[in-house]
């Protein structure tokens, strides 16, 4: 099996199971995501979350306050399940043929991730009458509109006349589960079906959301090789097809299902788009659909190789955390990452902080396009950033929403949302590492500067000054187990850094002549930005005298500690099991706080510093949030702790194929799968890119025999290989560069080697 295939064979098929499969198989591109659902459908006592997506696509959700109270959230947005297009039943000499079937077996499930497809086969035996059955899905990434089943039907010893009925159905509900936060907790019906017809060989459904009005149409049109006969059941909300065909043995009889989404965000007119997608697509034949794919990824695989020598299940779970984020990623800047990308309704589709401090480095490394347009998103729901600072009681600046769609928050808890002021700097953050990468003034000039600007504003209209020093109160930091402290470090470091940024990139554009459009829409004046300057520089970032660590705020140590060891499996998480009052009064972190801001903003403090503070944190953090495991994987790396760093890669690479939180039925962690690119290159790797340029520190754990990536830096792309013996790095493309290995600096202009003879890896 290649090692860019993830494949399961004879799996059990209880109801656990194959809700998990559905995750683990879908097919998604960017634009619209598909559950990789059985065609078939499931008998009676199954559950399965039957779901297809489109990235940006909301509807309006009401949420009461209990308490109504001045600013609290009261309307949300929801993603929205639009259509079911998967439905595909078939039926061999009048019986149907099903999976889950007791005349079923020799199973087999595969994600093939350089083809780009998923592919499910049986084997079907009725009364010594074998038929094979294959099928394959596919979501295109060049056209992006499109989902297409191939489903094909292989007799092995028999003939047999076969009957496809192909579902197009409209009237379609989101998941629910009332017991579990992080997914809608009631039933709504979210769109209604406003026209369903039938015409040229198409099956045409609009729909439109019922209180955003948006609207989606969707096409679909069913192709049977060896056709014999077709009857056509148009109704109110959905049509149906039965298209029946003759298979002789040995013969195969092929399906092919093309359905094309178009939503009224992206297509001024959806029916219309949608007829014109559907016969361009069709105009083209299945293989060269699949060939497009192909290169597609063949692509991808080449601009961000990563690989690891010596354990394979690590490398496999790895290859198949970077395909899911090329699957999750917005493509254009009407549309983000949502936390769970486009598997399930987990989260509700919202976007998150996630995107930035996670998953946009991965593509600032390794695709220009995409990691641009994540930050063209943020700029294009800008003014609603600052209408939420003004319903916040910010008289000026941009507080970005903790969760969202379209730009308004959708956090109804304000503690563990709203307060959770460092998005706002996550975002200014993303903007300063993608131009150190880049080097693109013009993005700054188009963008950047202004997001940099009006967060900026936002941290000096929170903090003030007390004692000579800039201080941050009331704010929830990236550990939502403490809530609403004063100076949490995080927070305080990336308002430092945003301050800074906010004046720095200024100073460049200044110095390039590019500053005007940044005056005309900002009315920034030399006054400001050194007083952002100013803010910077006098920041308070806490710092404990008795224990040599950075507190994570300023109470965090007046509290008592609670012993994570007796928290029992049954338990976690625990914000399932405790009020959260009860868990803001302890010592006790859900994920990488402080030790995140160590990671990423590793200047502000000294080495022994940090180490002490990660050790402390380790002992008080459960890793309940799927955003923990890698970050500590990579300042355990940072600060020499060789089997620590392995041992949370692991965990945090094989989340969801081994399902290790008991929730990936409700979509993958795409934040995680951000950080496992992040702990081997920023880890491992000891990649840093600053203002000094970039450097590298390699680390090899000794279970591993090598490993390798690809990234971009300015115009140039290299990879870097490391072994037992050396570190190699290889001018791919673009101009030679000064790079630093180990504090050295060197001029890469082909190949650059560094022997590790006489040299300790540093570990």
């Amino acid at each position: 099996m290649s090692a860019y295939q993830y494949q399961i064979k004879n799996f059990p098929l209880d109801n656990d199971a194959l809700l998990l499969q559905e995750t683990l198989f879908h097919n998604a591109n960017g634009y619209i995501g598909v559950r990789g659902n059985l065609e078939e459908g499931y008998p009676e006592g199954y559950r399965s979350i039957r779901g297809q997506y489109i990235n940006g696509f909301y509807n309006n959700v009401d949420m009461p306050q209990a308490e109504k109270l001045y600013g609290l959230i009261e309307e949300k947005q929801t993603m929205v399940n639009v259509a079911d297009t998967q439905s595909v039943r078939v039926y061999a000499n009048g019986q149907e043929i099903s999976m889950l079937d007791s005349r079923a077996g020799e199973r087999a499930r595969i994600l093939d991730m350089e083809s780009g497809v998923t592919e499910r086969s049986f084997l079907y035996n009725d009364s010594d009458q074998k038929l094979r059955i294959s099928i394959t899905r596919m979501t295109s990434m060049e056209i992006l509109p499109l989902f297409l089943i191939r489903y094909e039907v292989a007799s092995e010893n028999c003939s047999a006349s076969l009957r496809f009925e192909s579902l197009a159905k409209g009237d379609v509900m989101n998941f629910f589960d009332p017991s579990d936060p992080r997914v809608a907790g009631e039933a709504c019906r979210h769109i209604v079906v406003k026209s369903a017809e039938h015409r040229d060989g198409i099956t045409f459904i609009t729909s439109e959301t019922t209180k955003s009005g948006l609207q989606v149409t969707t096409a679909v049109k069913n192709v049977l090789s060896g056709e014999s006969f077709r009857e056509t059941i148009p109704e109110e909300t959905q049509v149906t097809e039965k298209i029946t065909a003759d298979l002789a043995p040995g013969e195969t009889v092929t399906f092919y299902k093309y359905a094309v989404f178009c939503d009224s965000r992206r297509y001024e007119n959806t029916l219309e788009s949608a007829e014109k997608i559907m016969k361009e697509v069709c105009a083209l034949s299945p293989e060269v659909l699949y060939e497009q794919q192909k290169r597609y990824m063949k692509n991808f695989w080449e601009s961000c190789a990563v690989d690891v020598q010596g354990d394979e299940d690590l490398n496999a779970a790895l290859h198949y955390n970077l395909y899911q984020l090329i699957q999750s990623a917005g493509k254009d800047p009407r549309s983000n990452i949502a936390a769970k990308g486009l598997s399930g309704e987990g989260y509700e589709g919202h976007y998150f902080w996630d995107t930035e401090m996670y998953m946009q480095p991965f593509f600032t490394l390794t695709s220009r396009e995409v990691a641009g347009n994540l930050i063209r998103y943020r700029y294009t729901i800008l003014d609603q950033a600052k209408e939420n600072a003004r319903l916040l009681g910010h008289k000026k600046g941009a507080a970005y929403p903790w969760r969202t769609i379209m730009g308004k928050e959708c956090s109804g808890f304000f503690p563990a949302g709203s307060a959770q002021y460092h998005i706002s700097g996550d975002i200014a953050y993303s903007v300063a590492a993608y131009y150190l990468a880049t080097k693109d003034l013009a993005m700054l000039e188009e963008c950047g500067e202004e997001i940099l600007i009006e967060t900026a504003r936002l941290w000096m209209d929170i903090g003030n000054y007390y004692e000579g020093k800039f201080r941050i109160n009331t704010v929830t930091g990236p550990d939502e187990y403490t809530c609403l402290v004063n100076n949490n470090y995080y927070t305080n470091s990336v308002a430092k850094y945003n301050l800074y940024w906010a004046e720095k990139a200024y100073r460049l554009l200044e110095n390039a002549g590019l500053q005007q459009r940044v005056i005309e829409k900002t009315g920034v004046t030399e006054e400001e930005l050194q007083e952002f300057a100013r803010a910077s520089a006098d920041m308070y970032l806490p710092y404990d005298e008795k224990l040599g660590i950075n507190p994570q705020d300023d109470s965090f140590l007046q509290k008592a500690v609670w012993d994570i060891s007796t928290i029992t499996e049954e338990e976690k998480p625990i914000l399932l099991h405790y009020h959260p009052m009860y868990i803001y009064r302890y010592q006790i972190c859900k994920q990488a706080d402080t030790v995140l801001a160590y990671f990423v903003l590793e200047d502000y403090q000294d080495e022994e510093t940090m180490r002490r503070s990660f050790e402390y944190y380790e002992k008080v953090t459960t890793h309940d949030s799927s955003l923990s495991s890698c970050i500590f994987s990579i300042m355990a790396s940072r600060l020499g702790f060789e089997d620590k760093a392995l041992a949370y890669f692991g965990e945090s690479a094989k989340m969801d194929l081994f399902n290790t939180h008991k929730n990936t039925k409700d979509g993958i962690h795409t934040a995680n799968m951000g950080g496992t690119y992040m702990a081997v290159v920023y880890g491992f790797g000891g990649l840093r890119i600053k203002e000094s340029g970039l450097s590298l520190a390699p680390h090899l754990p000794k279970t591993w025999e090598g490993y390798r990536f690809r990234i971009l830096y300015e115009d140039s792309r290299m990879e870097i290989q490391v072994d037992r013996k050396q570190c190699r790095v290889k001018l791919m493309e673009g101009t030679e560069k000064k790079i630093r290995i180990y504090g050295e600096e060197y001029v890469l202009k082909d190949i650059l080697t560094v022997e590790f003879e006489n040299r300790e890896i540093p570990a």
